[in-house]
């Protein structure tokens, strides 16, 4: 069955963001998506008001919540929901997570994940500092779940650095895995490329990177190159900059066949640290 990722250029009007996330998920189903993956962010970038807008739609009184389940319905689609703000899960805090929800064709949200690791680092561009947590609270759970087109393992961007989640995702069942993001522009070009294949390569999974590619509010300029890999680490589909709808069919025989020929999860070995190798390994 054929999967899509989305590639948005989002700003902070989020009315106008979901006109333009229909219409491309309209593109996505036309082409014969059974799940579409929007990016980080897809609602609404820029915005210094997540607490509001994550509380909003937890009271059932925001937009996009209902946007969701009702393009899922129209379109007879599952949805990876890139992330909006929502409150925090049985936790107090004046925090909203960054939430990738997974929505059925039904409009049933079948899985949440919340981002574990958040980008708080320093680049050199226009912007200069990121600090996620300021507005955001870390996720505590790996978030694997069943859809039409396989298993599917849930990431959120910044998560790319961080190997030992994809293989926790691996040993969960994961056949596909998403990774909507809105990497920056220094960052995207020095390792998007490279993280992506990676974690392809290494969980022997599809990767499904949704992206932002353009200029944004804040300033903040987003490195695009949305793509889906294939187990084997080939690039099947890739856009540059702005708006896009990415196809392509996961071959679940070639990726059984991979997995056979190269049972790396098999070969997988711990160390205890400060643990000696066998003298043949060193």
């Amino acid at each position: 069955m054929s999967i899509a990722v989305i590639q948005m250029v989002s700003q902070s009007d989020v009315p106008a963001n979901l006109v333009r996330a229909r219409h491309l998920l309209e593109q996505a189903a036309a082409g014969g998506a059974r799940l579409a993956v929007l990016p980080e962010n897809f609602a609404a970038m820029g915005r210094r008001d997540i607490v509001d807008i994550g509380r909003a739609e937890a009271l059932g009184e925001g937009p996009i919540l209902p946007w969701l389940k009702q393009a899922a319905r129209d379109l007879t689609l599952w949805i990876v929901a890139g992330t909006l703000p929502l409150p925090p899960e049985g936790r107090p805090t004046d925090k909203s997570n960054a939430c990738s929800l997974l929505i059925n064709e039904h409009g049933e949200t079948v899985a949440r994940y919340d981002k574990l690791h958040l980008f708080d680092v320093d680049v050199a561009d226009s912007r200069g500092r990121y600090r996620e947590s300021d507005d955001y609270a870390y996720g505590n759970r790996v978030v694997v779940a069943d859809t039409p087109v396989g298993r599917l393992g849930l990431t959120v961007c910044y998560d790319l650095r961080f190997p030992e989640l994809y293989s926790e995702l691996r040993a969960a069942g994961a056949e596909l895995i998403t990774a909507p993001s809105a990497f920056t522009a220094v960052t995207g070009a020095a390792h998007w490329d490279v993280l992506i294949r990676a974690r392809a390569i290494e969980t022997q999974c599809y990767l499904l990177a949704a992206a932002q590619g353009g200029v944004h509010p804040g300033p903040r300029e987003t490195f695009g190159h949305a793509a889906i890999v294939d187990p084997w680490g080939r690039v099947l589909a890739q856009q540059d900059q702005g708006e896009a709808v990415l196809l392509a069919e996961r071959d679940s025989s070639e990726q059984a066949s991979i997995r056979t020929r190269m049972p790396v999860v098999g070969h997988r070995r711990f160390f205890s640290q400060g643990a000696q190798r066998p003298a043949s390994e060193r």
